[in-house]
C-alpha cells in the first residue's frame, strides 16, 4: 500500500513491474507505423519496449470529424494523462460537470478509475497519451451515465484528483536559465507522481540539460527543431519526434528559437512509499 502526502492511501495497480526491472533504453521515435486501437482511433507507439512495462506513451489520431464510437469506461492505472496535440476533442468525466472541448495545448489528468468518455472530434485530432503501467485493465461501465450532474473538483480518485489545464489560461514563467515553461497542475494533482510542462527557449542560446531518476523522462516535439546530445551521440529533433531518456544519465538540448516541446516526468516513488 502506498501512503500519499494528502493522507489518502492507494494500492498500486497489479501487474506494475518492480522498478528494479525497469528497462532503461534510449528511445528516439521518428515516424513509425499507425495501428488501429480502441474506438477506431489510430495509435503510434512512442516507446515500443515500454520501459520494462512500467509506462506506455502513444501518439493517437482521429482523422475525421464527428461522433466518436466510445463508451463510458475507466482504467486501473497509477498515472494517465492526455495532451491535445492538434485539433479539438469533446470529452466528459465523472463528477466534473458538463462535457467540454479540449483544444490544442490543453491537458487533462485522468486519475485512477475515473469514469470518462470521448464524445466528438474535430478533423485531424491528435493527442499524446501517457500511462503507467503499460498494461492496465480497461473496464466498461454500463451502469454510469455521464455527465453525472455533479461537480466535485476535489474528489479523490485513488489518491489523485482530476485536473484540466487549458493552454490559453497558462502562463509562461522562467524555468532553467535561458528557458521558459508552461507548467500544468498535474504534479500537485498526483502528489508528485508525475510532472508535465511545455518548454521553450528564450532566445539566449543556452541549452536545456538535466537527468532524472524516475520511470520516464519524455520529450515530444511540438514545434521547431533542436538537437539532443546523449552519451557520445547527437540526435536531430523535429515536430512529432519524441525521445525517452534513461535514468541517471545526462542529456542536453540545443534548440532553435521557435522550438517547443512537451516534457513529461513520471516518478517511481510508489516503489519507495510502501508501508512497512
Amino acid at each position: 500500500t502506498v501512503s500519499l502526502s494528502s493522507g489518502a492511501t492507494v494500492r498500486p495497480p497489479e501487474g506494475l513491474p518492480p522498478a528494479a526491472e525497469l528497462c532503461d533504453t534510449f528511445v528516439h521515435a521518428v515516424g513509425g507505423e499507425w495501428g488501429t486501437g480502441r474506438a477506431g482511433m489510430l495509435y503510434r507507439d512512442l516507446i515500443p519496449e515500454r520501459h520494462g512495462g512500467r509506462v506506455i506513451a502513444s501518439h493517437i489520431q482521429i482523422r475525421e470529424a464527428g461522433p466518436v464510437p466510445d463508451y463510458v469506461h475507466h482504467h486501473d492505472v497509477r498515472f494517465q494523462m492526455i495532451y491535445c496535440r492538434r485539433g479539438s476533442v469533446e470529452v466528459v468525466y465523472e463528477d466534473q460537470g458538463e462535457p467540454f472541448w479540449m483544444h490544442e495545448g490543453d491537458c487533462v489528468l485522468q486519475p485512477p478509475n475515473i469514469r470518462h468518455r470521448v464524445l466528438n472530434s474535430s478533423d485531424g485530432l491528435e493527442v499524446i497519451e501517457i500511462a503507467s503501467p503499460a498494461e492496465h485493465p480497461t473496464h466498461i461501465d454500463h451502469e454510469t451515465t455521464l455527465p453525472t450532474g455533479l461537480v466535485k473538483p476535489d474528489r479523490d480518485f485513488g489518491g489523485q484528483r482530476f485536473c484540466f489545464d487549458q493552454a490559453d489560461a497558462g502562463q509562461w514563467v522562467s524555468a532553467e536559465p535561458g528557458w521558459d515553461q508552461r507548467l500544468t497542475s498535474i504534479a500537485e494533482a498526483t502528489n508528485g507522481t508525475a510532472s508535465v510542462r511545455v518548454v521553450r527557449p528564450t532566445g539566449t542560446g543556452e541549452p536545456l540539460a538535466g537527468s532524472h531518476d524516475g520511470d520516464l523522462c519524455l520529450f515530444f516535439i511540438l514545434d521547431g527543431e533542436a538537437t539532443l546530445s546523449f552519451r557520445d551521440d547527437t540526435y536531430s529533433l523535429a515536430p512529432d519526434d519524441s525521445v525517452a531518456v534513461p535514468r541517471h544519465e545526462q542529456w542536453v538540448i540545443n534548440a532553435q528559437p521557435d522550438f517547443t516541446a512537451l516534457h513529461v516526468i513520471v516518478s517511481n516513488e510508489e516503489e519507495t512509499r510502501h508501508d512497512t
